[in-house]
Formats: structure tokens, sequence, C-alpha cells
């Protein structure tokens, strides 16, 4: 009986999940009982308890809201997760296109000991692919590889737009889509049989369509989802050998941890980005990682490192540009370095310093009303942290609504915290007017 009874209560969490998720999704009923594939009273009759969740239940609401196999562990338990091969990449790949992954519930879990392991299969998953001859990596079955280069350019392509669109639009849908680009991919690769390079190429999109699903992920705060991505596409990079789209996702992986995790993962995770590309990445590749190691490096505290790697950030930005700079680093600029050397002093409590920052960046035309309205709500919403550290409640204020003015057309959880941290900042001020009238008023 008390079996019984727990699996009533668990069938009972399931449930009241599952309505949740969906609910937050956005998603009409009829919309969403057609994607997953069952009649809308039959869902219902589940969500209610007057159905069993069974698995095939379960695995239709995971891969509708790209829940990664979180609702099919709840029914059937974790499973371990697969070698950090090739086949054992494409079963993950393989996997979440049907919406499940990986086994990894919540954020914490790849926090020290379990996150060094994590990189320590990515190391001996690309040292393998070195030491592989070459030929053919898997045979032929199916429909020859014709036209594959072409539909791999194309693909990239439309990750690249959905980079941009993530930019200038938030999150909001661009987790689904660039799932979708990682299940076309993955059926790319299983239903053609690619010769090495083509399939290499293959899973280097893979590892960026992986990477922009957990970034859209993290920034709408859902955390675990996010994590199950960020290590699908460490899988899909080490396979295909891709040590700079490895480092590049872990250095996204390390702003996850530096913002909602142990800021000491952070710095771990880029220090061995740094040491995996050295010797074989552009100077604005390692420019970037040395930037967001002083991020990381700021929340823990040490003032002298953050000076150090600043430094050594804008040494390698000043070289120029490379022929062979990655396309994903369009961001990377010196406009962007010194918005994150003013993120990082605010931290350390030098509001002095970061308004410095702040001000370099924008004589340095960072672009950002246009190109990154989200990402420069962020760092206004930080200056006007600033300035209100310097007493200066018109500037703050000032500041203050030209992030809400930003967000007006985004769609993006973690700007909306910035903004919404800034205004219980600026309440115990709102005897001012212009406080007053912005708290008001928006």
């Amino acid at each position: 009986m008390i079996q019984i009874l727990k699996e009533q209560a668990m069938g009972a969490d399931v449930r009241t999940a599952m309505r949740e998720a969906r609910q937050n999704s956005g998603l009409e009923w009829d919309r969403f009982a057609r994607e997953a594939g069952f009649s809308r009273s039959h869902l219902r009759a589940v969500e209610n308890g007057n159905r069993a969740v069974t698995s095939d239940v379960a695995r239709a609401y995971d891969r509708v809201l790209g829940t990664c196999a979180a609702f099919t562990e709840m029914v059937d338990g974790p499973r371990a997760a697969p070698p950090w091969t090739r086949r054992g990449t494409l079963e993950v790949l393989s996997d979440q296109a049907r919406g499940g992954g990986v086994d990894r519930r919540g954020f914490v879990r790849t926090s020290g000991a379990a996150l060094t392991a994590i990189l320590g299969h990515w190391r001996t998953a690309v040292a393998g692919q070195s030491e592989r001859p070459t030929g053919t990596v898997a045979m032929l079955r199916g429909r020859p590889p014709f036209g594959a280069p072409a539909l791999l350019d194309h693909i990239g392509d439309r990750l690249e737009h959905l980079r941009h669109l993530d930019d200038e639009l938030g999150s909001g849908q661009i987790a689904r889509l660039a799932r979708n680009e990682l299940a076309l991919v993955t059926q790319l690769i299983n239903d053609r049989g690619l010769p090495e390079r083509a399939e290499a190429r293959a899973l280097s999109l893979v590892a960026e369509a992986a990477r922009q699903t957990a970034w859209s992920l993290f920034d709408s705060d859902r955390h675990g989802p996010a994590e199950r991505y960020f290590e699908t596409a460490l899988r899909a990079s080490a396979t295909a050998g891709d040590v700079t789209a490895g480092a590049y996702a872990m250095s996204f992986l390390a702003v996850q941890h530096y913002t909602v995790g142990d800021p000491r993962d952070a710095v771990n995770l880029l220090t061995f980005a740094e040491e995996s590309v050295a010797g074989q990445s552009t100077p604005r590749m390692r420019a970037m990682l040395a930037a967001r190691k002083a991020r990381a490096l700021s929340k823990t505290g040490d003032r002298a490192a953050v000076t150090r790697a600043l430094h050594h950030a804008r040494d390698l930005l000043e070289r120029g540009p490379h022929d062979d700079d990655p396309p994903v680093l369009y961001w990377v600029t010196l406009a962007e370095i010194e918005m994150i050397a003013g993120s990082s002093a605010l931290e350390l409590h030098d509001p002095a310093a970061a308004l410095r920052f702040f001000t370099a960046a924008s004589d340095a035309d960072y672009p950002g009303d246009e190109q990154f309205p989200r990402s420069h709500a962020i760092y206004l919403a930080r200056a006007a942290e600033a300035h209100l550290a310097s007493r200066d409640l018109d500037a703050a204020v000032t500041c203050a609504r030209h992030a809400t003015r930003c967000l007006s057309t985004v769609e993006s959880a973690r700007s909306g915290s910035a903004l919404s941290g800034l205004r219980r900042k600026l309440a115990p001020y709102s005897a001012s007017p212009t406080v007053r009238d912005f708290l008001q008023g928006g």
C-alpha cells in the first residue's frame, strides 16, 4: 500500500509538471496535441489523472517542449549517459531529436568534479579524433550524400541568421528553431551516411545548433535543459575534432556557471578552453576567452587577476582581425570588452571604474541599440547601478529608461531580471521625483 501511494504521488507530480510546462510554453492546446501526436482529450485525461502517464506521452511532452527527457526520466527513471564516442554522440543526438536527452537533471550536477569529468571526456574524445585513420566514418546507406555540402552550407547560413535574431529579438522561439536545425543535421548524418570530412562538418554544425539552443534556454532561465544542450555541444564538437567549437561552447557554459552556479567552475572552464585552443586559434578567439575569464574572476573577487585578464584581452584584440577568425566571433569588439570590464569593476565594488569602462565602450561605438539590444539593456542596467552607487540619481534613471527602451522589443528573462533588480535598488530613492516617475511609469 505504501508503494502504491508513493507511485500515485509521483504520478501527480509528473502531471503537475507536465501541465505547467505546457502552459508556460504558450502553445495552444490544439497545436500542442497535434505536435505531440495525441488527441487533445487523451492528453487532458493524462494531465487530470484520468489516464496513466505512459512513457510515450512523457517522451512526446519532452519532444514538443524541449525538456530533454525530464518527463521521461520522471516516468522511467534515469539512465546512464552514453559514452563519449561517435556512436554515443549519435545516440544522444538521435535521442534529443525525439525529445530525450542525456541523464542530467539539475544544474548543480555538473559543478566541481562532475564538470571536470565532462572536460576530461571531451579532451579524450578530441585526442581520439586526431588519431583516427583517414577514410569514411560511416558506411554509405540509403541515399548517397549527393548535395550534402550545399545543404550543410544552407544550414550554416540559417544558424548564422539565428545568431543575429537571438541578438536582436532575445531568446523567445530561438531555442525551438535551433533545436530544429540540430534535428535536421542529425537526420542528415543518420540517413545519408556522410564521408568523414562532411560528417565532421555536420557535427560542428550540430555543436553550434546545440550551443544556440542552450544559450536561448539559459536566457529564458531554463537552466537544466540549457545544461544538457551545452553538454551536447561539447560531445558534438569533440566527435568532430573541432576544438574551436568546443572552446566556444565552454565559454557560454562558463557564463551560466558564473551567473547561477559557482564562478570558480567558470574560471576553470575558461582556463581549460584557453589551454585547448593554445597555438591553434586566432587572437580574437583568445581575446574573447580572456575577457570572459575576467568576468568570471570578478565574481571570485580576485581584482589583480581580473586586471591581468582584461589587459591580455585588449592586447590580443589589438592584433587586428585574422582570415581564420570564426564567424561566430562577430560580436567580439573592443566595445564589448570594455562593457565586460565595466561589469567586472561593478562586481568588484568600484563604480567609478565601471563608469569609465562603460564610457569607453560607448566611445568605441558600441552598436547596442541596433544590433545587441538585449545585451545593451543588461549593460545599461549595470551602468545605472554604478551611477546609483555614486549617488547620481538622474544619470541612473536615464540609463534605466534607456534599458527599458531596449527591452521593448526583446524577449529575455535574463535582461528582464537585470532591470527588475535595478528597480529594487532604485526603490529606496523613490522620494526623488525623477526616480518616482520612473518607478511608476516604467
